[in-house]
């Protein structure tokens, strides 16, 4: 089974946090609004809140990855 993983497009991020509000499990702000991903995969689980958050990204800076290592 395949992983997801959070990565952050830092080019797009406007810092408006709505991510760690939706997965503050996986997401913490740093001290100017910013995400820090904790690098961790994403429990099945879960999978399906974390890509409502990246939808829901206002600019759209949040994305999931799809990675080989099973779960």
């Amino acid at each position: 089974m395949e992983q997801q993983q959070i990565d952050i497009d830092w080019t797009a991020c406007q810092g408006h946090g709505l991510c760690a509000e939706l997965l503050p499990d996986h997401i913490t702000l740093d001290e100017w609004g910013y995400p820090l991903v904790a690098g961790t995969a994403i429990p099945a689980r879960t999978v399906k809140r974390a890509r409502q958050a990246a939808s829901d990204c206002p600019v759209l800076a949040l994305k999931l990855r799809t990675t080989g290592a099973p779960l």
